[in-house]
């Protein structure tokens, strides 16, 4: 399928560009040939192929949430630049 130069600017214009003749004429041949590809996939068998949303088979590897021992709460707020009452105290965001 050979694009023409109408088209190219049709797609031109959609996206806002601004070609000169000579980048239309070059984008016609490019274009053209990247179709010609899609056109030659057309003619593979596909017959029996499963559509697939990811050719690898996808699973999750997250660990179980499990309940554990926490730190303890001086050791937690031992970094802390301010505490108030056993608890981080920063600045008021407004």
């Amino acid at each position: 399928m050979a694009l023409t130069i109408e088209e190219v600017e049709h797609v031109a214009r959609l996206a806002r560009l601004s070609l000169t003749a000579q980048e239309k004429e070059m984008y016609a041949e490019q274009l053209s040939s990247i179709l010609h590809l899609f056109e030659m996939l057309d003619l593979l068998p596909t017959d029996g192929v499963e559509p697939l949303a990811h050719v690898l088979p996808l699973f999750n590897v997250i660990r179980a949430d499990e309940a554990g021992p926490s730190l303890p709460r001086d050791e937690a707020m031992a970094n802390a630049a301010l505490t108030e009452d056993g608890q981080f105290k920063v600045p008021k965001i407004i």
